[in-house]
């Protein structure tokens, strides 16, 4: 708080003074002291005027307007009176005979009430000069009260409480009578009027009255319920009651000596709880005051006054220390507005605060000036960073106005004008105007007052210039207007008028540059900083934005525009040209004025802002709105629109919720702030804020941001479709294609009418299906379209069922020069025709159409309708003869169907025919109907019943497996008694329960057993081995068992079959075991197979196939060997070989090692097979070499020796093998073989043998495939490595790795060159017997897998 002034008087000093500001308006001050006078000051300490009483002063008080100053001294029985208007004192006569004791103004009226020492009492009506005395003349007639009246207090009604000495408290009316009266217990001091709060309505009015009783209790007396006051009493540390005010909607604040400051409520539930204490002064309090303008209290004590925020009270809102002041302070008192604080001392001196400034203010640009004291002006541009310039003015300013370079202040019709220059501040001049100034206005040169409707322009500088260019009044005196408000730009001046009216003049040569008319009187207007747009508020309170500059005047009204708006500033950022704020006492709304949108101009509201309470808006810059407070400075609130400002361009910007950070995009856009919503959109990071903005850049027409944004949220369809249009120049065509996009259309089509193109609106609508807009297009832009809409149009009518219409534009859409079309929109005539009952019509019309899905859809129709005559016809026309035979199956047209089906496919309609042929008698045609409804149940039937040909209806069933059909022959064969075939088409039907007893019955059973096979159930194998079991039929028991799994049960009866069935039972045996897996039903086959049970050894080959089963392959090898000795034994080589070879393969196909001798066996074999190969193929020397190696192991040819031995000799002889020849020969000649000899070649073999020829071939060598050691090609081990060699078996030569080839069936090696030659004569293996061909072959260049050391075992 700033100290305004103090006054201080030799006469005062040492004494307590009495004071009291002027009510309301607070322009003066009037003191009095321990002298006899009272000295009245003005708002700045200038002495005003002094009352000389005839005594000390001991009362005063101002009327409820502050008009009029009533005081009363101690001497005199008049009271005084001093008029501030005038400036001139008077006095009243009292007519009371004793000391004037208390003195006071109503608060309602201009009644004044005087109290007397005596208790009498004296209303004086100050407009009407009646007297109303209240006077006692002994003690048995009182006046008010029998003592000094000491306080008192006027109600709001007009009622007089009075406080007296007598310690009685009374209510009087205002004409004196007493209403109320009570006694209080000690004096009463501080009596006031107010509420007290209630749970109950209660009447109007202050009701409560309140009394500080001995300085103790506070007493409270309700008017309405006299009989219940109330008392309260305080703790005693506080001290005695000071003073105590009310406040608030019924609470009072209470300041007690000690320094304590209480706050209790008067409601009857929190009565007698204290709701805020302060110990605020540490050793005595002498005064509190209440300001209710200023929502503030004040306490006075020791040396220092402290404030309190009535709606905080906990917050201490200022604190004044006067050092100076060591008696300490007295009495506080505020004036009505608030902004001045007197405190008086004990030392008798008087301290004047200024609590509130008149909130004067103005902004120029960036630059403001606000009023910081009664008589100081501060000059800031904060944005531009200029230094603050205090301007010392001379009057208490009612305006201020500022411009680039000048301030101005005044008052009434005076104002003072001040340059601000770079060396400080310069008062140039004042002036007076031809009435009390309104506001003013200053640019660059100029200043314009508004007073008294009118506006004077004058230059504030260069008084050389010419006199027509300084001054200059608006309206020009043949315009008859009343301006009400202005505004001044550096171009143009703008006036308002009551009449709504709107000019905007030139500045530069003071001419009316354009006028707009509104149908109210405008209240206020505000032009941006550039006047190229202005806000004005009219007469309704209804806010409108206007572009003045402008010929054609356009305007747009301003949205959520409040009607307690008071004033408009514009944004002064640059970048934000069309954003203004509007403000009343409590918000603060922000707008945006978007100029180019696909909608045209307009006006959008953004948000609101709270306001703090009493801030006045000043200057707007890039969203933060500086205000001018009442303590005379200057606050920055930042809008809650512009809050993406702080968090965009902050790090804390991703903390932000996801709700936060939408708000905050949405703002950005709707203030068309695209750089911070881009940033914004990276933040959110989802496809929603892109859509969002994307949206927003539509509006806006900004084609070449929205592909960005577009391309960024992955609308590939969009960034196509705008990039389409990117190049057009007409404004309005590219606004109709954005309005689309937004899907919009009615602005679209408006826009696209008003470009160069209209024709765009018609194809969009079209597109769209808007046919009814489509064909008002047509008629006005493109008329030749209007058949090809009328038939789009007619499709979706009828497919909504709306034919008449339909009908209607089907008939308009005939072209006759468009044959397409014109077909379509006869076939739709057709189809409206039918449906909507012109059936002979629509019939004709489609019999004549070419198209057959016509004749369909109508014969659909029509069937519908059950029209089915009509139907089938054009079912029949079109050819869809399913069709056409089903409608005319419904009509009974038998000989319609009948003609159509050879060309019907449809099985039901065919079957629909059969039924009616059977029912007719004719059996045949039933059977072909229903053979080509492929209802085979049906054929046999009517075969069977009807034709009596089972032979066809058996053929049916074996050929469709049908069951029904199945059991109807089955019974058919029953009633033959064929009970075979009746029993197989039982099964067949699945009935195998009554097949099973068929066959039971008449001894079928073997018959069953066939017939059934596998598709038995388990229960059917179980009854039938059980049948068998029971008839002693043991293989066909075991067969059953074995089937149904009872592997024992079948074992056993397998082994008691008779030998006539003795190998099949043994397989079957082997089976059962192999699939049992069971260690004692092997042990008891095997048994069997050796002779242990029964002494007859059973066949090796069982015991092979029994290891097979099994799965023990290397037992089933030894058998393999046991069993192929056997049959080489008797000759049988072949078998021999086989069974060698299929062991061996399945060996390999196990990973088992091949037994050695298994090997050897089998090379040994194939060798004596190769022999007959290669003499038929006339290699003498090849089946010589092999019949040597067979020779060489003869003891295992057992029956063949002497024709072995035999060939070898002559195979020798011929190869030229002489010495091998002889050897042989005479291994003839011994005496067990010589008479065994063929007589052929016995005298040959003799004579080689008494003739010896030793002479031999030498046999070819070839390396060995393992380590290349060179070795005869039929040496089968290598003497290098000792490795077993493989032999082709092709030729039984050892293999060579540069000549490797297999057979790919049995995969056994092969020389590849003799192989393919072996293959040229001969199409099978030698190895495996399976065909094989030379393309089958292919030589292979690495063998290394199959040269792995020797895999036999041995």
């Amino acid at each position: 708080m700033k100290r305004v002034f103090t006054l201080t008087d030799r006469a005062w000093l040492g004494s307590c003074l009495q004071y009291k500001w002027q009510k309301t308006l607070g322009n003066y001050i009037a003191v009095a002291g321990s002298d006899s006078s009272v000295k009245i000051f003005d708002r700045h300490g200038q002495r005003k005027n002094e009352l000389n009483l005839p005594g000390r002063c001991v009362g005063m008080d101002w009327d409820k307007d502050g008009d009029i100053l009533a005081v009363i001294s101690d001497k005199s029985s008049s009271v005084y009176l001093w008029d501030a208007n005038v400036n001139k004192t008077s006095q009243i006569d009292s007519s009371m005979r004793d000391q004037m004791s208390f003195i006071l103004w109503s608060k309602a009226g201009p009644l004044l009430a005087v109290g007397t020492n005596k208790g009498n009492l004296l209303i004086y009506n100050q407009q009407t000069s009646r007297k109303i005395p209240v006077l006692g003349n002994n003690t048995h007639c009182p006046g008010k009260h029998t003592k000094r009246i000491t306080c008192g207090c006027w109600s709001s009604q007009n009622l007089l409480a009075l406080g007296s000495e007598d310690c009685s408290v009374t209510i009087s009316n205002q004409e004196g009578d007493t209403v109320r009266q009570t006694s209080v217990r000690s004096d009463p001091a501080d009596v006031q009027f107010s509420v007290m709060k209630t749970d109950e309505r209660s009447s109007p009015g202050e009701s409560t009255v309140s009394v500080a009783v001995g300085k103790k209790t506070l007493f409270l007396f309700n008017l309405n319920d006299p009989d219940n006051p109330i008392e309260l009493a305080f703790q005693q540390r506080y001290g005695h009651i000071i003073s105590y005010r009310w406040y608030g909607d019924g609470y009072i604040l209470i300041g007690f000596s000690q320094g304590y400051f209480v706050v209790i409520s008067t409601h009857i539930r929190e009565i007698g709880q204290e709701l805020f204490q302060a110990h605020n002064h540490k050793d005595s309090l002498t005064s509190v005051a209440i300001s209710s303008a200023l929502n503030k209290a004040a306490s006075c004590g020791d040396n220092s006054i402290k404030i309190h925020d009535l709606s905080e009270l906990k917050e201490m809102d200022a604190i004044v220390n006067l050092e100076d002041e060591t008696q300490g302070l007295d009495q506080l008192s505020w004036t009505d507005d608030g902004q001045l604080l007197a405190v008086s001392t004990q030392r008798g001196s008087l301290h004047v605060f200024l609590t509130r400034l008149p909130i004067l203010g103005h902004s120029c640009g960036t630059r403001l000036a606000y009023l910081t004291s009664l008589l100081e002006v501060t000059v800031s541009n904060r944005v531009e960073g200029e230094a603050p310039v205090a301007v010392a003015v001379e009057v208490e300013p009612n305006f201020i106005a500022v411009g680039p370079y000048h301030v101005a202040v005044g008052m009434n019709n005076r104002a003072w004008f001040y340059a601000l220059g770079d060396s400080g501040v310069e008062r140039l001049k004042d002036m007076e105007y031809l009435g009390t100034i309104a506001t003013m206005c200053l640019n660059s040169e100029y200043a314009a007052a508004l007073f008294e409707g009118k506006v004077q322009l004058h230059m504030m500088e260069g008084e050389g210039q010419q006199e027509q260019r300084q001054t200059r009044l608006f309206p020009d005196g043949d315009r008859k207007e009343h301006i009400v408000s202005h505004a001044l730009t550096n171009d143009f001046l703008f006036y308002g008028t009551d009449s709504g009216v709107i000019v905007c003049i030139l500045v530069e040569d003071w001419q009316m540059l354009n006028e707009y008319r509104h149908p109210v009187g405008i209240k206020k207007v505000f032009p941006d900083p550039n006047g190229t747009r202005l806000a004005f508020i009219d007469d309704k309170s209804d806010g409108f934005l206007l572009s003045p500059v402008a010929v054609n005047d356009s305007h747009v009204e301003i949205p959520s525009f409040s009607p307690t708006i008071t004033g408009v500033l514009w944004e002064t950022w640059p970048s934000d040209k069309g954003v203004f704020v509007s403000f009343d006492d409590d918000k603060v709304y922000t707008y945006a004025m978007h100029k180019n949108t696909i909608y045209g101009p307009r006006v959008v509201f953004v948000g609101s802002t709270k306001l703090p309470f009493s801030h006045k808006p000043l200057l707007l810059y890039n969203g933060e709105l500086t205000c001018q407070t009442q303590s005379g400075k200057t606050s920055s609130v930042a809008l809650s629109t512009h809050t993406f400002l702080t968090h965009t361009h902050s790090p804390g910007a991703h903390t932000h919720t996801p709700e936060e950070l939408g708000k905050q995009l949405t703002q950005a856009l709707m203030l068309k702030r695209f750089p911070e919503a881009w940033e914004l959109c990276k933040v959110l990071g989802g496809p929603a804020g892109w859509a969002e903005m994307g949206r927003s850049c539509l509006i806006h027409m900004e084609v070449e941001l929205a592909v960005r944004v577009f391309r960024m949220s992955g609308n590939v369809g969009m960034v196509m479709s705008l990039q389409g249009i990117k190049g057009i120049e007409d404004r309005s065509l590219l606004a109709g294609h954005l309005a689309m996009f937004l899907n919009d259309y009615n602005l679209a089509q408006d826009l696209y009418l008003e470009s160069s193109c209209p024709n765009t609106a018609l194809e969009m609508r079209r597109d769209l299906q808007h046919w009814d807009s489509a064909l008002m297009l047509a008629k006005r832009l493109a008329e030749d379209q209007i058949p090809f809409i009328s038939k789009e149009y007619a499709v979706q009518l009828e497919f909504i069922g709306d034919y008449v219409n339909a009908l209607s534009h089907y008939e308009k859409g005939m072209t006759h020069n468009n044959k397409e079309h014109d077909e379509a929109c006869q076939g739709g005539v057709a189809r409206m025709s039918i449906k909507m009952g012109d059936i002979r019509r629509g019939v004709a019309q489609a019999i004549s159409h070419p198209s057959r899905g016509l004749k369909k859809d109508c014969g659909v129709i029509l069937e519908n309708m059950k029209q089915f005559s009509e139907a089938a016809q054009l079912y029949e026309k079109g050819q869809y003869y399913d069709k056409a035979a089903s409608v005319y199956i419904r009509c009974k047209n038998w000989s319609k169907v009948g003609e159509l089906l050879p060309q019907v496919s449809s099985p039901k309609i065919h079957l629909q025919y059969a039924k009616a042929k059977e029912v007719d008698g004719k059996f045949k045609e039933a059977v072909q109907a229903y053979e080509s409804a492929r209802d085979w149940d049906n054929v046999i039937r009517v075969l069977l019943d009807h034709l009596n040909n089972p032979e066809d209806a058996v053929r049916i069933v074996r050929e469709t497996q049908s069951i029904d059909g199945a059991k109807m022959v089955a019974r058919f064969f029953l009633r033959l008694s064929d009970y075979c075939s009746a029993i197989q088409f039982l099964v067949l039907s699945h009935c195998n329960d009554e097949a099973f007893q068929l066959a039971q019955q008449h001894g079928q059973m073997d018959s069953y057993a066939d017939i059934i096979s596998s598709e038995a159930t388990q229960e059917d194998y179980q009854s039938m081995a059980l049948y068998f079991q029971g008839e002693n039929k043991h293989l066909q028991a075991g067969r059953f068992f074995h089937k149904c799994g009872q592997y024992s049960k079948a074992l056993k009866h397998f082994l008691k079959c008779p030998n006539t069935d003795d190998n099949l039972a043994i397989e079957m045996a082997i089976e059962t075991v192999g699939q049992a897996k069971d260690e004692s039903l092997t042990n008891q086959l095997i048994d069997y197979l050796m002779g242990e049970s029964d002494g007859m050894p059973k066949d090796a080959k069982y015991l092979f196939r029994l290891y097979m089963g099994l799965l023990q392959y290397r037992e089933a090898a030894c058998t393999a060997i046991i069993i192929a000795r056997e049959e080489q034994s008797a000759g049988n080589y072949r078998t021999a070989h086989d069974v060698l070879f299929s062991m061996y393969t399945e060996l390999q196909t196990q990973k088992i090692r091949i037994p050695a001798e298994m090997n050897t066996n089998l090379m040994i074999l194939h060798s004596y097979i190769l022999v007959k190969i290669h003499v038929k193929r006339g290699e003498h020397l090849k089946a010589a070499r092999m019949l040597i190696r067979v020779s060489n192991n003869i003891s295992k040819f057992p029956s063949h020796i002497v024709p072995i031995l035999t060939s070898a000799v002559i195979e020798c002889h011929r190869a030229g093998l002489r010495n091998s020849s002889f050897s042989f020969a005479a291994m003839l000649m011994r005496p067990e073989y010589r008479h065994k000899i063929d007589p052929k070649y016995r005298k040959k073999i003799e004579a080689m043998v008494r003739r010896p020829d030793t002479s031999e071939i030498e046999e070819e060598t070839t390396p060995c495939p393992y380590c290349g050691f060179t070795l005869p090609q039929c040496e089968l081990i290598c003497p290098g490595c000792k490795n077993n060699l493989p032999y082709c078996i092709a030729t039984g030569h050892h293999m060579l790795k540069e000549d490797w080839s297999v057979c790919p069936h049995c995969e056994f090696p092969a020389l590849y060159s003799q192989l393919i030659l072996l293959l040229e004569t001969d199409s099978v293996c030698p190895m495996c017997s399976e065909t094989l061909s030379v393309n089958q072959v292919e030589k292979m260049d690495d063998c290394s897998s199959f040269l792995q050391p020797d895999q036999s075992e041995h």
